[in-house]
């Protein structure tokens, strides 16, 4: 099972992976990003908003050289112990 940690104000550096979960209506979304250098943008994957089991499956196959898998979990959200172990 995968083990994610949770995101902290200013923890995440150039390589991490950080995956947003939040509320679109009844649903729970997310999205990928991938930290660069600061004052560069931050490089979002694949653009859409989708599933978490999703965002988190891609997230595993882009971990090549990222030193994290962080998850930010929006206001009112609630980690799922399915998707894996969260830190």
């Amino acid at each position: 099972m995968a083990i994610y940690r949770r995101l902290q104000k200013g923890q995440e550096k150039p390589g991490d992976l950080v995956i947003k979960l939040y509320h679109s209506g009844e649903e729970i979304r997310g999205f990928v990003r991938k930290v660069t250098s600061q004052g560069k943008d931050d490089s979002v994957f694949p653009g859409e908003e989708m599933e978490p089991s999703a965002a988190l499956q891609i997230a595993r196959s882009h971990l090549h050289g990222a030193s994290e898998i962080l998850i930010e979990l929006s206001e009112g959200v609630e980690w799922d112990a399915r998707w894996g172990t969260l830190h």
